[in-house]
């Protein structure tokens, strides 16, 4: 399978079910910026529940802007406010500890372009899960990508229709089992067997 799919914050779980079962991943750098989506966003497991951590980003004049221009905004420590988020949300998991130094840096470096903290938020998750991947990047924008698998719209999380497996999460005796959030909740709670995990899903798209 060769899959056309975005750089997003901390993929979701079906996001990387993708870049595991794929033979060749290639990454979206030429599409126009949607508000809204996990290009800059994503969903934990908080002790209240689903929690949304947004990635505050500058806005051009432009009608359009692509992603790859994005400008992360810096006039407040968002960063320091979603490790805290994830620290209430995981510490307690079997493994956070486990990757807590492979992470924080990712929550004090300095980026100035969100597709940057995305890829690196990838590559990091990915050698935390022993996920080796050859990945491509596009040189300009198709709405139609016959030679790919397309799973773009994988960026936007309510077209994301896939069901995945249940698996042990902190909170779930209070809320039940939340389907398909960051790979970081996958991450926490099943560590070294999250690669398995990810390599016996069935994407729905």
């Amino acid at each position: 399978m060769n899959i056309l799919i975005h750089p997003t914050y901390f993929p979701s779980i079906s996001h990387f079910v993708a870049i595991a079962k794929a033979e060749k991943v290639t990454f979206e750098m030429d599409d126009n910026f949607q508000k809204q989506t996990n290009r800059n966003r994503m969903y934990i497991y908080s002790p209240n529940g689903i929690q949304l951590l947004n990635i505050p980003v500058k806005h051009s004049k432009e009608a359009h802007q692509k992603t790859r221009d994005i400008r992360l905004e810096t006039a407040f420590d968002w960063q320091k406010q979603h490790f805290k988020s994830l620290e209430a949300a995981y510490r307690t998991s079997p493994f956070f500890e486990y990757y807590e130094d492979a992470l924080a840096p990712i929550f004090t470096k300095k980026h100035e372009f969100l597709m940057d903290l995305n890829f690196e938020t990838i590559e990091i998750v990915s050698k935390c899960l022993g996920l080796n991947f050859e990945h491509h990047k596009t040189e300009e924008y198709f709405k139609e990508a016959p030679y790919f698998t397309d799973l773009r719209t994988l960026a936007n999380g309510k077209k994301d229709i896939s069901i995945l497996t249940p698996y042990s999460q902190v909170f779930e005796e209070k809320h039940g089992f939340i389907n398909n959030l960051s790979i970081l909740d996958l991450l926490f709670n099943e560590g070294r067997y999250a690669k398995e995990y990810l390599l016996q899903q069935e994407l729905t798209f």
